[in-house]
C-alpha cells in the first residue's frame, strides 16, 4: 500500500536511477534488493544506529525534498519522518513497508508505546518481510512504471531467498530443546521472532530503547532467569551492553553474544544485509541455547 503525495514523472528506460530515501538501514537494504541498479538508496539512520532515539538533521530534510520515493516502516517506529516531510515540503510518494503485515501487541508497560500499542519490529519475522518486499516493489513500480517488470522480477528472486531463510530458521530453532528456547535481550525487539519460531523473549526494556529499565524490573527479571534457569542473555548491537552484563553477572546466566535488532552492521560486518542479519542472529541464538 502506497501513500502518494504526487504521481511523479514517468521515467524512461535508461533514465537516472530512482532516488530512494529509507528511514533506516534494514529498509534501505530491502529497497536495494528490489531496485537493483535502478535505484540510488539513502538511509537516514545508518548502520549500527538507533532509529528509536534518532534526531533528524537539516541535511535529512534536503534528502527528503530531493527524493523520488520515501520508504518508511510505519507502526509508529519512524514517526519522526512526518516532521521532516512537512519541513522539506516533499512531494515524493511515501511507501509504508509494514502496511498489511500481521502485527502483535507491544509492551507499553515501560511508558513508551507505539502506534496503538503495536510492536513495530515486524521485520524480525521473515513472513512479514515478504510483505515489506511486495510493498516496496509496488511503490517503486508506481514511481517508475517503465521498470515495473524489473522490480517485479527482482522482488520474486529475493522472496525465494527469504523462503530459504525461513526454512533454515525453522529447522535450526526447532532442533533446540523446548526448555531452552528462552532469550533475554536489552529491549523488546524480538517478539515477532519469538512468535514465528517458537521462542520466549524476556526484555529489560519495552519496545523502545528510549524506555528505562527500572531497578524493580531488573530485579524481577534476574529472579525469573534464576527460577527458570535461562541459559543465556544477549546484548544488542544498538544498546549499551552494561545493563545486560549486569543481568548476566547477577543472574548466573552467561552472555550469549550480540543480536542485531533495529539496524544492520556496517558494510563488511556480520549483518550488513537483512539476510545476513537474520542468519547472524540465528547462529548466535542456536549456539547459546543448544545446551
Amino acid at each position: 500500500m502506497v501513500a502518494t503525495a504526487s504521481a511523479g514523472p514517468v521515467r524512461a528506460e535508461g533514465a537516472e536511477p530512482l532516488k530512494v530515501v529509507a528511514t533506516f538501514s534494514i529498509l534501505a537494504d530491502l529497497a536495494r534488493q528490489v531496485g537493483g541498479a535502478h535505484v540510488a538508496v539513502t538511509s537516514l539512520v545508518g548502520p549500527d544506529s538507533d532509529a528509536h532515539s534518532y534526531a533528524p538533521a537539516p541535511a535529512d530534510a534536503r534528502r527528503i525534498a530531493e527524493a523520488d520515493i520515501v520508504i518508511v516502516n510505519g507502526l509508529g517506529f519512524d514517526g519522526w519522518l512526518d516532521r521532516l516531510v512537512k519541513v522539506s515540503a516533499a512531494k515524493a510518494p511515501v511507501v509504508v513497508a509494514a502496511r498489511g503485515v500481521r502485527t502483535i501487541a507491544g509492551d507499553d508497560g515501560h511508558g513508551h508505546g507505539h502506534a496503538h500499542d503495536v510492536d513495530p519490529h515486524a521485520w524480525q519475522s521473515v513472513a512479514n518481510v515478504r510483505v515489506y518486499v511486495a510493498n516496496i516493489r509496488d511503490g517503486l513500480a508506481k514511481a517508475d512504471p517503465a521498470r515495473a517488470k524489473v522490480y517485479a522480477g527482482n522482488a520474486e528472486a529475493y522472496i525465494r531467498q527469504l523462503d530459504a531463510l525461513d526454512g533454515e530458521m525453522r529447522a535450526t530453532l526447532a532442533a533446540l530443546p523446548p526448555e531452552r528456547r528462552r532469550i533475554i535481550t536489552s529491549h523488546d525487539a524480538f517478539g515477532y521472532l519469538a512468535e514465528a519460531y517458537g521462542l520466549v523473549v524476556l526484555a529489560a526494556q519495552g519496545v523502545s530503547t528510549e524506555s528505562e529499565a527500572s531497578p524493580k524490573g531488573i530485579a524481577s527479571l534476574i529472579r525469573q532467569i534464576r527460577r527458570e534457569r535461562v541459559p543465556a542473555v544477549f546484548v544488542e548491537s544498538i544498546a549499551d551492553p552494561r545493563l545486560m552484563e549486569q543481568v548476566a553477572r547477577e543472574s548466573g546466566a552467561r552472555l550469549g553474544g550480540r543480536l542485531y535488532s533495529d539496524a544492520l552492521s556496517a558494510p563488511g560486518g556480520p549483518a550488513s544485509t537483512y539476510l545476513d542479519l537474520m542468519r547472524a542472529n540465528l547462529r548466535t541464538i542456536a549456539e547459546a541455547l543448544k545446551g
